[in-house]
């Protein structure tokens, strides 16, 4: 059974803005790679496929799209992460289930990875990144992905799109 989650995935230009932006990676992070960047809305864990989609898409239902953009980069312990703006996506996040999670929402954008005990590691990447801002987008589909270990690493995949209202 694989791994879920539900997720808005950035259009092409905001991905390079942002890879622009970091310039040439290093510093022992590991970084997540371009096509992998998304911002998640809720994880789910093991799950069949169509059961939770038939859930998400009644938690859907007439939602509103949500105009969002990504900022300045944080860390959480052992993450580099961008944070993410947008009126209604806290709400949009509960409907898709991060009201289930004991942790609060934090709207984010993970872009590489380091260990916990450096928590130092990824200074100049938060002070490189301080004014970062990219344009804002209006997210109009949430996506229902899985996450799948194969060789190499993780491999996200796009499993179903769900439309969500523009005004």
């Amino acid at each position: 059974m694989p791994v879920l989650f539900s997720a808005l995935r950035p259009p092409d230009d905001v991905v390079e803005a942002v890879a622009g932006a970091l310039g040439e990676p290093g510093d022992g992070l590991r970084w997540e790679p371009p096509e992998r960047w998304h911002v998640t809305l809720a994880y789910y864990g093991p799950d069949d496929v169509d059961t939770r989609a038939a859930w998400l898409a009644d938690r859907l239902a007439g939602r509103a799209a949500v105009d969002v953009r990504l900022e300045k980069a944080a860390t959480f312990p052992g993450v580099l992460w961008l944070t993410v703006a947008g009126a209604g996506l806290t709400p949009l996040a509960h409907a898709a289930g991060a009201d289930a999670e004991a942790r609060p929402y934090v709207a984010h954008l993970t872009l590489a990875r380091f260990p916990r005990e450096e928590p130092g590691a990824a200074r100049r990447w938060t002070r490189q990144l301080a004014g970062f801002r990219s344009r804002s987008w209006t997210a109009a589909e949430v996506a229902l992905m899985t996450s799948e270990r194969e060789p190499g690493g993780t491999r996200y995949r796009v499993a179903r799109v769900f439309g969500l209202n523009r005004a």
